[in-house]
C-alpha cells in the first residue's frame, strides 16, 4: 500500500507497512511499551522483531528495552540474544489492557451517560 506526499508540487510515492503503523503516529510511552512487551510475549524476541512488531526506531528500541529489563518487565537471554515479556510484564499488559477496554466503552457511549461519569 502506497500513499502519496506532496512537497513543492512533486509526488512521492513511500510505503507504508500497514494502516495500523499510520495510526500510531503520536503514541504515549504507556503505549509504546505495551506495544513492545506484546512483540517479546510468547516466543523469545530479537531486537529486529520488536522493533518492527512495536513500529520502533532504534532510539525508541534502545531505550525502552534497558528501561524494560531494569524494571523486570523484560529478561534478556544472553546465550540467544533475545528478549522474553516476564510475569511482571504480563500482569502490566493484563492491566493496561483492561484500562484501554475501559476508555474505548467510555468512548461509545452516549453524550449524556459520558457527562454523567465524568462529574
Amino acid at each position: 500500500m502506497n500513499f502519496h506526499i506532496f512537497h513543492y508540487g512533486l509526488i512521492y510515492l513511500r510505503p507504508v507497512r500497514s494502516i495500523e503503523q499510520m495510526a500510531m503516529k503520536y503514541r504515549s510511552r504507556i503505549d509504546i511499551i505495551s506495544h513492545i512487551l506484546k512483540a517479546a510475549n510468547g516466543d523469545n524476541a530479537t531486537k529486529t522483531k520488536i522493533t518492527y512488531k512495536a513500529f520502533l526506531n532504534y532510539n525508541q528500541m534502545k531505550e525502552n528495552l534497558a528501561a524494560l529489563t531494569q524494571n523486570d518487565l523484560l529478561r534478556y537471554n544472553e546465550d540467544t540474544q533475545t528478549f522474553s515479556t516476564t510475569e511482571k510484564g504480563l500482569r502490566f499488559l493484563q492491566i493496561y489492557n483492561q484500562i484501554d477496554d475501559m476508555i474505548k466503552e467510555e468512548e461509545h457511549q452516549p453524550l449524556q451517560q459520558q457527562m454523567w461519569i465524568h462529574r
